[in-house]
């Protein structure tokens, strides 16, 4: 995960941030929870994403999750930043769970049990992006029942969306997705159900993209239109 800057430029360091993917299963296919992100944001502006945003200092403490619970998403973050101190990295995936739940809570008006969601990838922004974040992504499946809403003014639309129709509709340029949201979902369609998602062999590598790789993503995603 090295990724060396080529200026003098100082290199903000990477926020904890987490994001949650919120999937159902429908007669039509798999489902994703998404919002549209208003175009006036610092940061991934007009795009579409999943729930989330960064850790805040409530998260830190407060909580009392079992710690089976703790120890398998330490185990599954193993090589993330946030198990670099390994006695502390319970601790510490406590803390990004909470801030999952509870912007998921903030975002979208769903409130989740931490049994609700699997670590599934760890992606950290370019170092020649100005403004930066170490990511910590979920996949949940909440009750049948559940509602999630559009509550949030960093979107302008926040709805349930067919995995397969957000991938169809950013290849014909109808819709704008960031790198990890691209991959995750192309990632999680080949799996095709929730219970295949959540009941899935994976391994969380951690992700940093290189240097220019935003715009050799933005300049690959017109060459396939």
């Amino acid at each position: 995960m090295t990724d060396h800057p080529t200026t003098d430029t100082p290199v903000p360091e990477p926020r904890l941030a987490a994001s949650v993917i919120l999937l159902r299963d429908t007669p039509g296919g798999l489902e994703a929870f998404v919002q549209h992100r208003v175009a006036t944001m610092d940061f991934a502006a007009g795009m579409v994403v999943f729930p989330g945003g960064r850790v805040d200092a409530a998260d830190h403490d407060g909580w009392a999750y079992p710690a089976e619970l703790l120890e398998r998403h330490a185990a599954d973050w193993n090589l993330s930043s946030i198990a670099v101190d390994p006695e502390q990295a319970p601790a510490r995936s406590g803390m990004v769970l909470t801030a999952a739940l509870r912007e998921v809570w903030e975002e979208a008006g769903l409130r989740l049990n931490a049994s609700d969601l699997r670590p599934w990838a760890n992606w950290v922004t370019p170092t020649d992006m100005p403004k930066r974040f170490d990511t910590y992504f979920y996949v949940a499946k909440p009750a049948p029942e559940a509602a999630p809403q559009h509550q949030t003014t960093e979107a302008w639309q926040s709805l349930w969306m067919p995995v397969d129709g957000i991938l169809a509709a950013e290849a014909a340029g109808q819709l704008q997705l960031m790198p990890p949201t691209y991959y995750l979902l192309k990632e999680i369609a080949g799996l095709g159900t929730v219970d295949a998602v959540w009941e899935a062999e994976h391994d969380v590598v951690p992700v940093l993209a290189p240097r220019g790789s935003m715009a050799a993503f933005l300049k690959e995603r017109e060459n396939r239109r």
